[in-house]
């Protein structure tokens, strides 16, 4: 080869290199863009979820240190009741956020406030259907063959759930609505707070009054109430100009769709909610009733920490995906989901490793008993697998959720936890007789089941169609844009091209 040539292929070759580069240098900085998106997202997703939980925690230890059979009461009904009622409250909560994130993409913000209405509106309704199952959950447990002396403590408390069961409609949707406009910093700081608040109070009730039970359940409603009132001046009171214009009779339009959507919404939420919960109630059915539920219940407590971490990714995901699709960006979409997934499989890793290294130790910030620490620690091994199992899954909850898919993953849901694992999880716990960790086993093959198939579903979804979708969604449900708001709309898509 001639000079001439050796040099044109080194110049071809360094500018291939060069390329290369560029390319992998664009990469680099859309993904970290993508990760600041999602934690934006995400973090305040997750301290609020998290410190919300902790709230109901701090009850629980206070609890345990005080009374084994007041533990074994409140686990029993926080983990049947209470979880089953948020868990259909944080499913049809998700409507909002899906509803909220996509007009937001689409820039059609003035409909976020009355979408945040209609939600406070069905969300109100479904709350109070299940009043009357707060007030007989011990009868109903009783009929159900629990411990009679447990049922007999859960008919001195479930008074206390009622006030905070009507906290979550608010907490709920003014989270998502609040997090679709990427303005839920004040709901991580707000929750941060009322974990403090209730730990003093709590502590106040409990050790100074003496108040036992109702005073731990009092904290936990001054706690939750508190969040609720900062939430409505924060809206109320100008944080929003763009998107709150004010109490609206357009709020009381379609609430048919929006019941559908949250049903859905709800549906899907709460079969995974109660999913867990059935192993707590198949605890109460064993000799030793108080120290399996007891035992069961922390590690159902430490397995929703890691949750509530993977549901703030869940959130993440669910608000990048509806304003990718209400921009119209199918590409986006696609990115943002892979970027979302590896950060929440990197969490995962790192808290089923910490589960199996601490074992039963966890137990003692609930309970002194050596009973249930050595219990704990029998589950432990199956706790970590869970959590590995719980890497995938929120997400391609979120996903769905995002692209208002929550009939599908419903089904899903009913089809591979019922169907499936609870039947298997009845077979090792009966034929077998490997007890509560059987059950718990074969339920987790449900789970692993569901992963699969929605793994699949998002992986041959069509994001061009989903793109088209939701732009008819949108034209169906918007509301006329009123001249007077149409100069605030214009500033804040000013913000944010800025």
């Amino acid at each position: 080869m001639s000079g001439a040539g050796r040099e044109m292929a080194e110049r071809l070759l360094r500018g291939s290199e060069i390329e290369q580069r560029r390319g992998s240098l664009y990469l680099k900085k859309k993904i970290w863009s993508e990760v600041k998106k999602m934690w934006r997202i995400a973090l305040p997703s997750t301290l609020f979820r998290v410190m919300s939980f902790g709230c109901i925690v701090v009850a629980q230890a206070f609890i345990g240190h005080n009374s084994e059979m007041g533990l074994a009461a409140y686990a029993l009904l926080q983990s049947t009741f209470i979880r089953f009622i948020y868990g259909v409250m944080a499913g049809m909560s998700s409507a909002t956020e899906t509803l909220c994130g996509q007009a937001y993409g689409a820039q059609q913000y003035h409909m976020m406030g009355i979408y945040l209405q209609r939600s406070w509106i069905v969300d109100t309704f479904t709350a109070t259907l299940f009043v009357p199952f707060i007030v007989f959950a011990g009868p109903i447990l009783r009929l159900l063959g629990q411990n009679t002396e447990i049922t007999k403590t859960v008919d001195e408390i479930y008074l206390w759930v009622i006030p905070y069961l009507y906290s979550l409609v608010f907490t709920m949707t003014m989270q998502m609505y609040l997090q679709a406009q990427m303005k839920n910093a004040i709901i991580g700081v707000l929750s941060t707070i009322a974990l403090v608040l209730d730990i003093v109070a709590t502590w106040w009730f409990v050790r100074v009054i003496g108040m036992g039970i109702h005073g731990a359940l009092l904290g936990l409603n001054i706690s939750s109430w508190s969040v609720v009132i900062a939430e409505f001046v924060y809206v109320f009171g100008g944080w929003c100009p763009h998107t709150w214009t004010g109490f609206s009779t357009a709020a009381f339009l379609d609430l048919i769709p929006m019941l559908k959507l949250s049903i859905s919404s709800g549906f899907m939420i709460c079969l995974e909610y109660w999913y867990m919960s059935i192993i707590v109630l198949m605890s109460g059915y064993t000799k030793d009733a108080n120290t399996a539920i007891s035992a069961f219940s922390i590690c159902q407590y430490t397995y929703t920490w890691e949750l509530n971490i993977c549901l703030g990714l869940l959130g993440a995901a669910c608000v990048r995906v509806a304003n990718e699709l209400g921009k119209g960006d199918a590409e986006a979409v696609r990115f943002s989901i892979k970027v979302v997934l590896v950060v929440s499989a990197v969490i995962g890793v790192i808290c089923s490793a910490l589960c199996l290294a601490f074992g039963g130790q966890i137990s003692y910030l609930f309970s002194d008993s050596h009973q249930v620490s050595n219990a704990v620690a029998d589950l432990s091994i199956v706790l970590s697998m869970s959590i590995l199992l719980n890497i995938i899954q929120p997400i391609l909850s979120g996903v769905a959720i995002g692209a208002g898919m929550q009939s599908m993953v419903a089904f899903v849901n009913l089809a591979t936890y019922y169907a499936i694992g609870v039947p298997l999880g009845f077979i090792l716990i009966n034929i077998f007789h490997f007890g509560v960790k059987g059950l718990w086993s074969g339920m987790m093959a449900g789970v692993g089941i569901q992963t699969l198939i929605l793994s699949y579903i998002i992986y041959k979804t069509d994001w061009e169609m989903e793109v088209k979708k939701t732009k008819e969604r949108m034209k169906t449900w918007t509301l006329k844009l009123p001249s007077a708001e149409s100069s605030s709309t214009i500033s804040m898509r000013d913000e944010e091209r800025k």
